[in-house]
């Protein structure tokens, strides 16, 4: 093999500035992944994530939660260009210990950021009707999760209907989802990921954008 100065030194440079992961390995994990299954099973509820870490930029706290919780050296991720960098490879390699692909329709789990206006979610793992459980994960984050475009999500997980706010979701993600919905059981599943929040929206739920009432010409 061939020794490369630059790749090694950059190597060693990464490791140098690492940063560490969970304060507390067991009970933070826990913790996360717990909220991370009450978002997917009450879709459109904001959940807290409430532990102390740092992320690597530009990875939010909740996206590196939701990575070091979910993923581990049986998964694959696929890191969207905007959050591919160093840093974050260093990161989910070290503490993760998982392989990140080149390819997005063969990795579980995908981590994307303010790319969305090219968002494919048919791009994705889609699982089969035998083994929707192959479909990927999305982490996507997203500028705010209380402010913004008004959303109503109904389906299972939710009585009647709930409303959530997100801002930074391009205007023709609606469309988009209602195809993944169509597909059930197979189909992506989505948790956004903001500051230390998370909501989860899955497969099965529908979504609609609550269109602005205008105030009238006085």
């Amino acid at each position: 093999m061939t020794y490369s100065p630059d790749t090694s030194e950059k190597t060693m440079s990464s490791m140098q500035q690492l940063l560490p992961a969970w304060e507390d390995t067991v009970h933070d994990a826990q913790t996360v992944f717990r909220s991370l299954l009450k978002a997917l099973s009450e879709p459109g509820t904001i959940q807290r994530l409430r532990v102390n870490l740092q992320a690597p930029a530009p990875l939010q706290m909740a996206t590196a939660a939701a990575c070091l919780a979910l993923m581990d050296y049986e998964t694959t991720a696929w890191l969207a260009d905007e959050l591919d960098n160093d840093a974050v490879r260093t990161y989910l390699r070290f503490h993760c210990g998982l392989p990140l692909v080149h390819e997005k329709s063969s990795a579980n789990f995908a981590v994307l950021g303010s790319s969305l206006q090219q968002l494919d979610l048919q791009g994705f793992a889609q699982g089969s009707m035998t083994y929707p459980d192959k479909s990927a994960t999305l982490l996507i984050q997203v500028d705010d999760l209380e402010n913004g475009t008004e959303y109503q999500l109904t389906g299972p997980g939710i009585k009647d209907k709930r409303s959530i706010y997100i801002s930074g979701l391009p205007t023709d993600f609606v469309n988009k989802w209602q195809a993944n919905h169509a597909a059930f059981p197979q189909g992506v599943d989505v948790i956004f990921c903001s500051g230390d929040a998370v909501v989860g929206l899955p497969r099965t739920s529908k979504i609609a954008a609550v269109q602005s009432e205008e105030l009238p010409c006085t």
